[in-house]
């Protein structure tokens, strides 16, 4: 790689993109390897790192693209802070090494179970400054949840993927860590069965920050249902009484430093490392995981699964093998709306399935006037996503 696709610094990016005679692969620590295989010259953002701003008061944190995600976490850490979408580290799932930045997490818009309680990446990017296709530097968004006009380029650059622009540098909005942290778990249930308790929990006043539910191949022989809330010690112990009075009768209750790697499990969808087989990812609405997960399960037995937000979020390892997206060319008239992304596969299997979820008529107009506004030469990350 030659020097010149390592840029240090903003304008040397723009010089890079600019200069360009032909497509670019662009890379940040290298820990997602997603999407079909992008032929070009790699570009990576490594060289890009630094914490520019942090106001602990403001709870507000600017950083190059190319910064560690370790880095800002441990930055926040001593400051009794958080990124409290807590983003998930995909190394051990995709069997990559590497380091995350955290312009990897905005571009990927990389969100854990915390989602459900306080959404997502791009909910917590208040601005970012980008290269696109043409060697432009923009800027979008600043330092405050109110400080866009004009068209919102944050939340169209997170989840992009380096599609529309390269990101040099962005502006969070952080939280504070809570004083402690407990989890309530039950086993022996049924996805079903999970989904029902799940969403009942969720629909309680008690603020639970993480609904999940591993099956028992997951789950370590059996089903593990586990619901997590946060906060002052008091509120927790509280609000964990009045679930298991309510909605959790007999289920276990785990707390302070033994409840957070049971997250981080979740997050990392660790049941799956090192086992070998496709995974798929699918957003559907909760009350339609048991019927996906069934359906799944007849198309390649010995699927195994881990549900998230509380239901919401499905995980699948399956076998090898053609297209799993439950839609209508499937299912007919029971089609499961919602969404599918071939997280992990084989070249081949990348190169032949579509890995992200195809988009609609009205949506490919949309995303074509962005492509032609933001990457005209189609030189950013072309066909990663399909497009």
């Amino acid at each position: 790689m030659s020097a010149q696709l390592i840029p240090e610094t903003e304008q040397d990016l723009a010089e890079a993109i600019r200069a360009a005679a032909r497509p670019l692969r662009i890379r940040g620590g290298g820990t997602r390897d997603i999407g079909q295989d992008v032929p070009g010259e790699p570009l990576s953002t490594a060289a890009l790192t630094g914490v520019n701003l942090y106001e602990p008061g403001a709870l507000t944190l600017v950083a190059h693209a190319g910064t560690p995600l370790a880095e800002i976490e441990a930055l926040l850490a001593s400051e009794g802070q958080r990124l409290p979408f807590e983003p998930m580290d995909h190394r051990g799932l995709l069997g990559t090494t590497g380091t995350p930045t955290i312009g990897g997490v905005v571009a990927a818009n990389v969100s854990g179970s915390r989602r459900i309680q306080v959404g997502a990446a791009r909910d917590f990017t208040l601005g970012v400054r980008f290269v696109d296709g043409t060697g432009t530097v923009l800027k979008n968004g600043g330092r405050v949840m109110k400080n866009v006009t004009g068209y919102d380029l944050v939340k169209l650059m997170a989840g992009s993927w380096g599609t529309l622009g390269v990101m040099s540098e962005v502006s969070l909005k952080v939280g504070a860590i809570p004083e402690t942290e407990a989890t309530l778990v039950a086993r022996g249930l049924d996805v079903a069965q999970a989904v029902t308790a799940l969403s009942a929990a969720l629909g309680s006043p008690f603020d639970v920050s993480g609904a999940a539910h591993l099956d028992a191949a997951a789950g370590g022989g059996e089903g593990e249902t586990r619901i997590r809330i946060e906060g002052l010690a008091g509120s927790v112990a509280y609000r964990a009484g009045r679930l298991r009075e309510d909605i959790c009768a007999g289920w276990d209750l785990i707390e302070g430093d033994a409840s957070a790697p049971l997250w981080k499990q979740v997050r990392d969808v660790e049941p799956f490392h090192g086992k070998p087989g496709h995974v798929w990812r699918y957003s559907v609405k909760p009350s339609d995981a048991p019927a996906l997960s069934n359906w799944i399960a007849l198309e390649r037995p010995g699927a195994e699964f881990v549900y998230d937000w509380g239901g919401g979020l499905v995980w699948a390892l399956v076998a090898p093998g053609g297209d799993l997206r439950p839609d209508a060319h499937n299912l007919g008239e029971e089609a499961i709306p919602g969404h599918a992304t071939l997280v992990r596969a084989d070249s081949q299997s990348r190169f032949e399935l579509i890995v992200f979820e195809p988009p609609k008529r009205v949506e490919e107009q949309i995303i074509e006037g962005l492509l032609q506004k933001f990457d005209p030469r189609r030189i950013l990350n072309h066909q990663l996503m399909g497009m």
